[in-house]
C-alpha cells in the first residue's frame, strides 16, 4: 500500500541538499530516517503544544521502513506523519516521504514515553492523547 500526501494531518518539509547524494547520484538512504524525524519532532517537541508529561519524554522503539523510490537531488521533500493507533505509554504513527507527489518512502513508528530518570515507560496523558487523536490517519 502506498500513502497519499492528504491522508495525513502534519506535513513537514525538508530541502534535498547536494551533500546529501550518494555516488549513485540519488539521496542517501539514511537520510530517510532524518526527513522521518523532522516530522515527528514537529509533533514530540511542539513549543506551543507540549505532548511528554513533565519529567517525560519519547523514543523510538521500532521503526520499520520501506524504501519506493529515490529521492533526488536538486528538490525538497514533504513528510506526512498521522496517528495509527494511541497506547498506555506509547503511539504507532505512519509516516511517508514524499517528493513531487510521489510517495518514496513510508514507514511505521512506534514511539513510547519514558520518565527521564527512571527510563522507564509512563502512561499517556490525557493532554497527549487529546493532542494525539486528532493526528489520525486518514483512511482512503
Amino acid at each position: 500500500m502506498s500513502y497519499h500526501a492528504d491522508q495525513f494531518p502534519r506535513k513537514a518539509s525538508d530541502k534535498v541538499r547536494y551533500a546529501d547524494t550518494d555516488r549513485q547520484g540519488h539521496v542517501n538512504n539514511a537520510l530517510f530516517a532524518t526527513f522521518l524525524e523532522t516530522a515527528r519532532v514537529e509533533i514530540f517537541y511542539n513549543p506551543e503544544q507540549p505532548l511528554a508529561a513533565p519529567g517525560a519524554e519519547f523514543v523510538i522503539a521500532r521503526l520499520a521502513l520501506d524504501f519506493l523510490g529515490e529521492i533526488r537531488w536538486p528538490g525538497s521533500v514533504t513528510t506526512g506523519t498521522a496517528v495509527r493507533k494511541i497506547g498506555n505509554s506509547s503511539v504507532t504513527l505512519a509516516q511517508a516521504i514524499f517528493q513531487d507527489d510521489r510517495c518514496v518512502a513510508q514507514a511505521e513508528v512506534v514511539a513510547v514515553q519514558i520518565d527521564t530518570e527512571t527510563r522507564t515507560p509512563r502512561s499517556l496523558g490525557q493532554t497527549a492523547r487529546h493532542l494525539l487523536d486528532a493526528l489520525r490517519i486518514r483512511e482512503t
